[in-house]
């Protein structure tokens, strides 16, 4: 299966039909958009320090929509330091900015003795059945391995595995390959069907406990919608070794009908 991205220059990548989004199947999903800007954050931060830090939070701002295409992706410095650093990178279509990425980077202290958390762990892999995307229309929704266990609508954990490299013949790292898979959260477990209420994100934040290990990862999905067409899409990040992160989405809700 194709890479979600071609590089064809030092900024310039083509997006590939693995992109293909599922809301219009003419534009591209979000999600691998996010990984892209997350591997372009780590990659400008990466050369200014001889021990590169880790990345503690991103927060994403979508921008508008980006047909199956080339896209331009740049970077700045918005806060240099050592043991703290605040990068910005921006994803463009012919010329218009169509998502932007913050992410802070933070030195790492030993806390082994004082890790924990309240988080519900997830349950096993085993017997968790294989769910297929069918009520979204689009490549990009096909391209992860999914198993899932829904409670109701609205509430899900599911255990997802990415089949897609990133980018073409280049290595991203756990994170950055978490960020290109995490927008999907906001279709695990829709509370009504996606062909009676649109729901799509406006932006998504990250905070992460630490960098992803293994293969698969686990979303423990919440999703909620207000009365007045505002809703969130919230979930804990897991791996093999337990939580984590969070994700939470802003959505806007349009009934269809």
């Amino acid at each position: 299966m194709a890479a979600y991205f071609e590089r064809l220059d030092e900024n310039t990548y083509r997006a590939t039909d693995a992109t293909q989004g599922a809301w219009n199947i003419e534009e591209q999903h979000i999600a691998p958009v996010l990984g892209l800007l997350t591997h372009t954050l780590e990659r400008d931060h990466a050369p200014r320090h001889e021990h590169p830090l880790p990345l503690a939070r991103v927060s994403f701002d979508i921008l508008g929509v980006i047909p199956i295409g080339e896209v331009e992706v740049e970077a700045r410095v918005i806060r240099p330091g050592r043991t703290i650093e605040l990068v910005e990178a921006t994803v463009s279509h012919g010329g218009r900015a169509a998502a932007t990425a913050r992410g802070w980077f933070m030195k790492t202290h030993d806390t082994a003795g004082i890790a924990g958390s309240d988080f519900a762990p997830m349950p096993p892999r085993t017997g968790m059945p294989a769910w297929a995307a069918d009520a979204w229309p689009g490549e990009f929704v096909r391209t992860p391995e999914i198993l899932r266990a829904e409670e109701a609508p609205g509430r899900a954990r599911s255990w997802l595995r990415p089949r897609v490299p990133l980018v073409e013949g280049e290595s991203a790292s756990p994170t950055a390959r978490l960020m290109g898979l995490v927008d999907i959260a906001n279709g695990l477990t829709p509370r009504v069907s996606p062909s009676e209420v649109a729901f799509p994100n406006l932006d998504l934040t990250a905070h992460l406990l630490r960098a992803p290990e293994g293969e698969w990862l686990g979303f423990d999905t919440t999703m909620s919608v207000g009365p007045t067409g505002l809703g969130i899409t919230h979930t804990v990040l897991h791996d093999d070794n337990g939580p984590l992160g969070t994700s939470v989405q802003s959505l806007t809700v349009r009934p269809l009908a």
